[in-house]
């Protein structure tokens, strides 16, 4: 029997315009810190989003959501994420827009969620018989093939396992080699196997050989204490979205015509909604026996006035769901149709979601806290030998770049020049 990891499906974060948001800067009174943890400005908002974290935490949020309001370059992505870092690195944070909802082949209430279970993790934790140790040797045994063939095959192979408190010698099955091939285990690496269903899994190489190389790429951990052979809690963080997905793959046999139907079946499986119940009933009855844990993640809707009535009628649902997420809205809008409809609502939803929002509002950024030309005028400073901005590099930098306002005044002044 193998078990394999679920690989994580969440969205890749890349080095972008909110990396460096590390929380909402806040000092212990939960009064904003004017430049902390990333963050400049928007003093009551951030203030705000800290009150609202003390609910999370408290519990007193569910059946809620949160709604940014404010100009558009505001901050209202970053405070969502200021939210989600402050509730802990382990909640997951999925963000998506309002208009990704629309698409010719899968439905809007299927996107929304598909998102909402993106943002639903779960910390199982088991206590698992593990052999763990530094690796001190690793011999594959040979014999002759079974298949009457020329070539040898491994029969078995010795490891040796070393801790603080002594050694161990294993003899293991040839399946387990093919484990470790896997995870490129070498003599010096700390590794663990599982007792009971051989999985081998690399920690890191044994930090008595941190200084074997001038330049490292390895991670380096000190060797295991306590005997080679312990009971070990594993905790593995997973989203519903990851279970969902790694259950949802067919299982077709190997005659002509399901090989065929795999190959032509599009790559995207759709999950459906029994499979979700069932993984659902899985997922309950794991944290009742206490071996899972659920977290809440947070799921945060840019640009919310772009949903129709059917997600809203959707999301006042499934915000009543108790596998629900922390749900964050933003908008830019102020009173606007209700897209779908001819009612006309404060920030384009309807009037029954809107009694169910905690509304925080962003204020335009003032003179002091303006810095947009200011990373430009750095760069020219650099390039011209200075550490400091002066007001000429500010002057070059305006030269080369417009604001809005001037942007706008240009466009009047040359408007024939441009096709209307």
């Amino acid at each position: 029997m193998r078990i394999e990891e679920v690989q994580s499906a969440a969205k890749k974060q890349r080095i972008a315009t909110h990396t460096h948001i590390k929380g909402l800067g806040l000092d212990a009174n939960g009064a904003a810190i004017g430049l902390a943890s990333g963050f400049v400005g928007q003093a009551a908002a951030r203030e705000a989003a800290g009150l609202v974290v003390d609910m999370i935490r408290q519990k007193k949020m569910a059946g809620r959501a949160l709604l940014l309001a404010g100009p558009p370059a505001t901050g209202k992505t970053a405070l969502a994420l200021g939210i989600s870092q402050e509730l802990g690195s382990k909640v997951p944070f999925c963000p998506m827009v309002g208009s990704e909802v629309y698409s010719s082949e899968v439905k809007k209430t299927e996107v929304l969620m598909e998102n909402f279970r993106r943002a639903i993790g779960l910390r199982i934790k088991e206590n698992k018989e593990v052999y763990e140790g530094e690796v001190t040797e690793l011999s594959p045994e040979e014999a002759e093939s079974t298949t009457s063939g020329y070539g040898k095959s491994i029969s078995h192979v010795i490891i040796g396992l070393k801790t603080v408190k002594g050694t161990k010698q294993l003899k293991l099955d040839p399946t387990i080699y093919d484990a470790l091939i896997k995870e490129k285990v070498a003599v010096g690496d700390v590794i663990y196997i599982e007792a009971n269903s051989g999985a081998v899994k690399r920690v890191g190489r044994c930090d008595s050989f941190a200084t074997e190389y001038d330049l490292e790429a390895e991670e380096y951990v000190p060797i295991p204490k306590g005997e080679v052979h312990k009971k070990k809690e594993i905790v593995q963080d997973v989203t519903l979205h990851d279970l969902d997905a790694a259950n949802a793959q067919p299982q077709g046999g190997q005659d002509i015509l399901s090989l065929m139907g795999q190959m032509m079946k599009p790559r995207k499986t759709e999950i459906t909604d029994k499979l979700r119940q069932e993984i659902n009933k899985v997922v309950n009855r794991y944290i009742d026996e206490g071996i899972a844990e659920l977290v809440p993640g947070v799921l945060f809707i840019d640009e919310v006035h772009m949903l129709d009535i059917e997600c809203f009628s959707y999301l006042n649902r499934a915000l009543e769901s108790p596998l629900s997420p922390i749900v964050i809205l933003a908008t830019n809008r102020g009173i606007c149709n209700v897209r779908g409809t001819d009612m006309t609502s404060p920030h384009g939803i309807p009037v029954d979601l809107l009694d169910r929002l905690v509304i925080i509002r962003t204020e335009t950024y003032g003179p002091t806290e303006m810095i947009q030309l200011l990373s430009p005028a750095s760069v020219v400073a650099k390039a011209n030998g200075r550490e400091k901005i002066s007001k000429a590099d500010l002057e070059e930098v305006s030269g080369l770049y417009l604001d809005a306002k001037s942007s706008a005044r240009l466009l009047q002044e040359q408007q024939e020049r441009y096709i209307t």
